[in-house]
């Protein structure tokens, strides 16, 4: 099963051995997928007295709302909805009417954490009706968009949302949308052998006691699904671009696009639309993490390295937070990535002399030429606006990112206007229509 050579293997295998036995770990599994495909797979501690698999179920906890998010976007890409849309075009009634999908995605809807039931992760869950039955007013917690407070009952009405937009449960269309087409074929709403026990180690002795498991059922989009490491494989390998006919992978980078941030202004964690980011080491991780009684889980993706990283573990609490990054940071010690080789490609000669120097005003900036007629627009020297833009039909460029995303960029032959700032061939080219007067440079 593993693509990694032996030395690699067996310090990434020690570094999960360390966290099983030093937080003492009922059992635990983690995973690495490069380009796409199952790199390396270990498990530590017992399961029905014998090591873990790739086959061992284990519970997702709140990785479930991603998958749920894939479902919503997947309606927004279909004309659906719109992330602008509010709760009440699609969810009539609630008190939370004038919250947007997207405020419920991205967790800044401000919506209450937890639904106002008994302990809703520990007992049976109510249909969607009677929860809605109970929510009132006082859910709402902050004014929508004004912070990222995290909500489970945001999802849990997501999920109802989909039901309601799908003609069918919300766990059929994930099944349907998402898990088979992805091959997740052992990803289900309830444990099915082999599965692990969901344990909490007692704080004071090496003595575990067995945690409870039922239907969430209205909540059950906040955290309902199990799955496997070959599984959540899977989901590692979609989550870093190998998206397949599930979600086009612009959709999947704006899931990635930061909504709100989780840690204030430290700014190394925060929040998509479904998708939990991190900033580690130098890496933009995406992904999420999961947590139910008895069972942690964490899934990251990094994109740029086509890498994803998971563990899986039948405890409540105690995994140390540095697992998944310390895995990542063995496997490039070890075994990093070839750079891509560099080979020549055709480029339309039209393309070729907009190429090189243009000035706004006094700056500097280099323009290149990028496969599919794209074009990148860079500050020479120190910081600046640096975009990247797309051909269009009517012979324009749209702005892909940075500050110019989504503006429109059109090429004279003396000189760019970039929604109308005017860059010329020479520093405030007279020739050139420079709004304000050029009158020359003096001393």
């Amino acid at each position: 099963m593993s693509q990694v050579g032996q030395t690699t293997a067996r310090a990434l295998l020690r570094r999960l051995a360390v966290e099983q036995a030093e937080n003492r770990v009922p059992s635990v599994t983690a995973a690495i997928v490069r380009d796409g495909r199952l790199a390396w797979f270990g498990g530590r501690g017992r399961v029905d007295g014998a090591p873990p698999t790739a086959a061992t179920q284990y519970r997702l906890g709140s990785i479930t709302k991603s998958i749920v998010a894939t479902v919503v976007m997947r309606l927004r890409d279909e004309g659906a909805l719109r992330l602008a849309d509010t709760l009440d075009a699609h969810l009539p009634g609630t008190p939370f009417g004038h919250v947007t999908v997207a405020q419920l995605l991205s967790h800044t809807s401000g919506m209450t954490a937890e639904p106002p039931t008994d302990w809703w992760e520990r007992t049976p869950g109510l249909k969607t009706g009677e929860l809605l039955d109970r929510v009132g007013p006082g859910e709402l917690k902050h004014r929508p968009g004004r912070r990222f407070h995290y909500s489970n009952l945001g999802y849990g009405l997501l999920g109802e949302l989909v039901a309601r937009l799908r003609g069918r449960p919300w766990l059929e269309a994930v099944e349907e949308e998402v898990l088979r087409p992805l091959g997740m074929n052992a990803t289900t709403a309830r444990p099915r052998p082999p599965h692990a026990t969901g344990y909490a180690v007692h704080p004071w002795a090496d003595v575990v006691l067995p945690e409870p498991e039922h239907d969430a059922v209205a909540m059950g989009p906040a955290g309902q699904l199990w799955s496997t490491p070959h599984d959540l494989a899977r989901w590692a390998a979609f989550l870093a671009g190998d998206t397949g006919d599930v979600l086009c992978r612009d959709t999947l980078e704006e899931m990635r696009e930061p909504a709100g941030v989780a840690d204030g202004d430290s700014w190394t964690s925060g929040y998509g639309l479904g998708l939990q980011l991190a900033r580690e080491g130098g890496r933009r991780l995406s992904g999420h993490t999961g947590s139910m009684p008895g069972f942690l889980a964490t899934v990251w993706a990094d994109p740029a390295e086509r890498l994803g990283v998971l563990f899986m573990a039948n405890t409540t609490s105690g995994m140390s937070g540095g697992l998944l990054t310390d895995l990542l940071d063995i496997l490039d010690e070890h075994e990093p990535r070839l750079p891509e080789e560099w080979e020549p490609v055709a480029a339309d000669p039209g393309l070729l002399a907009l190429t090189g120097l243009w000035y706004w005003g006094p700056k500097a900036y280099a323009l290149r030429v990028l496969p599919g007629r794209c074009l990148s627009l860079t500050p020479v020297v120190g910081g600046g606006r640096a975009s990247r833009f797309v051909p269009q039909d009517d012979g324009t460029w749209l702005g892909l990112d940075g500050y110019y995303a989504g503006e429109t960029l059109r090429a004279a032959d003396d000189h760019l206007d970039l929604n109308t700032f005017i860059f010329t061939r020479t520093p405030y080219d007279p020739a050139a229509p420079v709004p304000g007067g050029v009158t020359g440079w003096k001393a």
